[in-house]
């Protein structure tokens, strides 16, 4: 079992300790950033439409919470960036691992 969890958690830190991942992560960060500087501190006559883009840099995923009541959507913004980064850092280990064996190939 701790063979196990060891292996998950080197994983997941494999797959969000990467350019690709804190890229994304710091992205979605700025955006969120951007929203909450826009809410505080620029009066507008209607409703600002500034959130949208936190749903927006986090799709498709957080598009699934959309339907929740309240401040619940919010989460979704939250397990989007994180399920995208993962996503991103396994794709870029992939095609870093590819290339690299690629090159090996080629040198042969």
């Amino acid at each position: 079992m701790a063979a196990s969890s060891h292996s998950l958690i080197q994983t997941l830190r494999h797959n969000l300790v990467n350019p690709a991942s804190l890229g994304y992560l710091a992205l979605v960060a700025a955006v969120g950033v951007w929203v909450g500087v826009d809410t505080l501190f620029v009066e507008h006559v209607d409703a600002s439409f500034a959130a949208v883009w936190l749903f927006v840099v986090t799709a498709p995923t957080s598009f699934l919470f959309l339907a929740l009541p309240g401040a619940l959507p919010f989460i979704g913004v939250a397990v989007g960036a994180v399920t995208q980064a993962f996503a991103l850092g396994a794709a870029y280990r992939w095609f870093q691992g590819w290339s690299t064996q690629r090159a090996g190939i080629s040198n042969a």
